[in-house]
């Protein structure tokens, strides 16, 4: 095939541009077929109709840069919808595409697939809103992947589109899929819309997964209620302000007033304390179990510093303490203290590794005089990790469940 055939065939996928002709390099030994809707009519018509956005063209041309592919990858055809159905007529406009597909393919998809599995995966996340549901969902399934990620073995790239409320945008990023060899990952309230991804999915051989869906039809069968189909955030759903939104604000004035030991007579208002040496993580940890709707107060365990009295009178069943490796503890208050300009002299005992394990061993005493706080170990935990092992214990502790009463790390 000529250069100036592989140019053209660039040229037939709707909403790309074309790329300039590559480095001469030896032809590809198959010769393209023509394929359906390949005139100049039919050209034209499926440009006008999904003609893809600067914004997206530009950023599948600098990924392209990047990895060092083409444009033009052969996307395999998948057998198209059955039956008519309400997403037949957006379906009747993609035939162009398909031909083309269809006469891209040939021997050179040996070397397509050797291009993707160094190039990596690709998985879009598709969301009418936020996006949350769908990132995290992925991101969640990802962490069962890591013996072979940080290999790079498998590695993977996620591209996160938000707000898609149309049609037309969601096409794009559907064709644009396909084109990627990737997979789709989709949270649309919207049932048309969620259809549409389905039946374009499927018609371009686009493996996907509906995250929202399934559970939604479920918990509908379940309450006998038929969901709105309004995204998160939409004109037509209301917020009232509940209990719950101004119990969560007054939560987070509460953690904080309260951050690093500040106001210690306002303990006993708390639902949770937390104590540790310096740079365990306290703060942020309050912060988010706050967002959560809990009053948080973090006390610091300093050599030399006498800890509050109100910390040993308030209900031992919620202080817990934290602590953390020594070396990786060194590592995080070098980098803390070359941030806020200290001196070598300024610094050298804050992150003195001698310093460090005698503070650490001095907080471990403290813990083990009060063997109803449990420790955490916090080495390689994330805040949302962390969190979720301190609301466990401490729902367990309000529900009265059975809890050993003796120091014990988690």
């Amino acid at each position: 095939m000529s250069t100036a055939a592989t140019t053209g065939a660039s040229m037939n996928l709707p909403g790309l541009r074309p790329t300039p002709p590559p480095a001469p390099a030896p032809p590809p030994a198959s010769v393209t077929q023509p394929g359906a809707g390949t005139g100049p009519d039919s050209d034209a018509s499926a440009t006008r109709k999904f003609k893809g956005s600067a914004q997206l063209n530009r950023w599948s041309r600098a990924r392209t840069i990047r990895s060092g592919r083409k444009l033009d990858r052969p996307v395999q055809k998948s057998q198209a919808a059955e039956g008519p159905g309400p997403q037949a007529a957006l379906l009747d406009g993609l035939s162009g595409m398909s031909g083309d597909a269809e006469g891209s393919t040939g021997s050179n998809s040996e070397d397509y697939v050797e291009l993707m599995a160094t190039a990596g995966k690709q998985i879009y996340m598709v969301s009418d809103g936020t996006g949350w549901t769908a990132e995290h969902s992925v991101n969640a399934a990802l962490g069962q992947f890591e013996h072979c990620l940080v290999d790079r073995g498998c590695s993977v790239n996620t591209h996160l589109f938000s707000g898609i409320d149309d049609v037309e945008r969601l096409l794009e990023i559907v064709k644009q899929a396909a084109i990627e060899g990737a997979m789709l990952v989709y949270t649309l309230a919207d049932p048309e819309m969620a259809e549409s991804a389905k039946q374009a999915c499927k018609h371009w051989g686009v493996p996907s997964t509906d995250v929202l869906g399934p559970i939604t039809e479920a918990i509908a069968s379940h309450l006998g209620v038929s969901p709105s189909g309004l995204p998160r955030g939409a004109p037509g759903r209301s917020f009232p302000l509940t209990d719950e939104y101004f119990r969560r604000i007054e939560a987070i004035e509460f953690t904080i007033k309260q951050d690093d030991g500040a106001l210690p007579k306002n303990l006993r208002k708390a639902d949770i304390v937390l104590a540790g040496v310096s740079r365990t993580g306290k703060t942020p940890l309050s912060i988010y179990l706050a967002q959560k709707g809990y009053k948080v107060a973090n006390v610091p365990i300093v050599m030399g510093v006498e800890l509050p009295k109100t910390l040993f009178e308030v209900d031992p069943e919620k202080v817990f303490g934290l602590t953390i490796n020594p070396v990786v503890l060194q590592a995080i208050r070098k980098s803390r203290a070359k941030s806020l300009g200290f001196s070598e002299d300024a610094r050298s005992n804050y992150s003195e590794m001698d310093y460090v394990r005698e503070e650490l061993e001095f907080a471990g005493k403290i813990f083990s005089q009060n063997p109803v706080w449990p420790v955490i170990e916090v080495t390689g935990k994330a805040i949302e990790e962390t969190a979720a092992v301190v609301l466990r214990l401490y729902h367990d502790r309000k529900q009265r469940c059975s809890m050993p009463r003796i120091s014990k790390r988690y």
